[in-house]
């Protein structure tokens, strides 16, 4: 039961310039994102505005989870 299948095989679908590409990105949204709320906070804005953060963190963590996953 040891033999591998190809479902149990992990392949790259992207190369290493676009992991790196990905990964930048996600880093870049995450810290955008940080310092969008500091901002945020710090002005008392509503809560509405504050909810337009999810975008940058979703952003942050697609970039991340597709470096981390190679796809």
């Amino acid at each position: 039961m040891s033999a591998l299948t190809e479902s149990n095989i992990c392949i790259p679908n992207i190369g290493p310039k676009e992991r790196r590409r990905r990964l930048n990105g996600g880093l870049l949204s995450l810290g955008v994102g940080i310092v969008a709320a500091s901002v945020l906070f710090a002005i008392g804005a509503p809560r509405g505005w504050r909810l337009l953060l999810f975008l940058f963190f979703y952003g942050a963590m697609a970039g991340i989870f597709q470096w981390r996953e190679k796809t």
